[in-house]
């Protein structure tokens, strides 16, 4: 090849690797996106009515939460009996997760989503209000977006004697 040809051929290589992607893939990656944010609403939905098939059907079978208390739990199904637990423990409490970023890598279809979470329950001691950061990492199987893991990070807690006592 003619050193000519060589640096045309470079030339037309790098104009190819800085081109902006094809407008497909930047709308499909903004489909992802809303499509993760479509169901963080729903989960938050089926929270507020205390429906844990509804909390459980954006959990992947393996799923692994780690509570703001640092508890690891582990599968949908553990999740799910946690939850009902949690709602018949505390019946008046919510959890809301409002997502700040979420990034999607479209060649492994994985997501990351952060954001803040707050939640709130009466124990004997009064109504307790907790909130932080947290972190969910999400993969598509099978065409669906599930939820692999989720991390929950507290950084206030008041109004009761739960957010004295360390974990």
């Amino acid at each position: 090849m003619s050193l000519h040809r060589r640096k045309s051929w470079l030339f037309a290589s790098a104009l190819l690797l800085a081109a902006p992607l094809p407008a497909q893939v930047g709308a499909g990656l903004r489909d992802a996106e809303r499509e993760i944010r479509r169901l963080r609403a729903s989960s938050n939905a089926a929270i507020a009515r205390h429906d844990t098939a509804g909390i459980a059907a954006i959990l992947a079978p393996n799923a692994v939460v780690v509570t703001s208390a640092s508890a690891q739990i582990v599968g949908r199904e553990t999740n799910a009996r946690s939850f009902a637990d949690h709602f018949r423990d505390r019946p008046d409490v919510t959890y809301e997760r409002t997502p700040a970023e979420v990034r999607v890598f479209a060649p492994w279809r994985m997501a990351s989503e952060q954001g803040r979470w707050t939640g709130s329950w009466t124990d004997a001691d009064g109504k307790l209000s907790i909130g932080g950061l947290y972190f969910a990492k999400w993969r598509q199987l099978e065409g669906r977006w599930l939820v692999e893991s989720e991390t929950y990070v507290p950084d206030r807690c008041t109004g009761g004697r739960y957010c004295e006592v360390v974990p």
